[in-house]
């Protein structure tokens, strides 16, 4: 399977290169990833498990998922393009004593290499930020191992999705950062099944979840107009 140019959006890349001091704030800007990992965690840790398994993050940003998944005994790489992120990410690594290898890379980049697999792929909160989504779900795929596990958990494109998530936490609540969502680039589950069936990935499950934000909380849910995970196999 052949891998075009690197999947990158620099105005994404500069919005998130603006949370350099955030990615450790657990009440700060980034309250809800911090928020939601363990639910993520514990949907990884159900239908794969972790511990003396390998695991790539795509698109880990300062770390939040990777260091979770490391601390829960896993061997775990991450990668992302967003220096600040990765500079974030290595030092909170270091106060933590865990140990992770970051790399500046693309996980197309790490596709075209071909040398490298993992027992599983975790790509959190980045399909919605890229040009190509479906280039990077058939990166996933080449880089996971037969019998691997790839998660997804992303934004669906809905005006329950468009109401709540863009207008009311963006720009009423102020949960998250104004301009962190475009609405044209949530991806509806339809959409990432297909092209994860293309990519050779069987779908095993596909989960919504509800989030508190005031309450910091958040729950699997059969109500994925808004925030849902995703399980394949390959």
């Amino acid at each position: 399977m052949a891998f075009g140019a690197d999947n990158i959006d620099d105005g994404e890349i500069a919005h998130f290169e603006d949370h350099a001091a955030d990615w450790w704030q657990a009440k700060g800007p980034l309250k809800a990833l911090h928020d939601i990992n363990p639910l993520r965690l514990g949907y990884i840790q159900t239908r794969c498990g972790i511990p003396g398994k390998t695991f790539l993050d795509v698109g880990c940003g300062g770390g939040i998922l990777a260091e979770a998944l490391a601390a829960a005994g896993g061997v775990v790489t991450g990668i992302d393009v967003a220096p600040s992120a990765l500079a974030s990410a290595r030092a909170h690594m270091r106060q933590r004593g865990l140990d992770i290898e970051y790399r500046r890379m693309t996980v197309e980049a790490m596709a075209r290499g071909g040398k490298r697999r993992f027992d599983a792929v975790t790509c959190v909160e980045l399909l919605e930020h890229v040009p190509r989504p479906a280039s990077i779900v058939r990166a996933c795929a080449a880089v996971v191992k037969p019998g691997g596990d790839v998660f997804f958990a992303t934004v669906n494109r809905t005006w329950t999705a468009y109401v709540l998530v863009l207008l009311a936490a963006e720009r009423l609540l102020k949960i998250v950062r104004k301009g962190t969502h475009t609405y044209r680039r949530l991806v509806r589950p339809a959409e990432l099944s297909a092209w994860a069936v293309a990519a050779g990935l069987t779908v095993c499950d596909i989960s919504g979840f509800i989030y508190l934000p005031f309450a910091g909380r958040a729950w699997l849910s059969r109500f994925d107009k808004m925030n849902y995970l995703v399980h394949l196999k390959k």
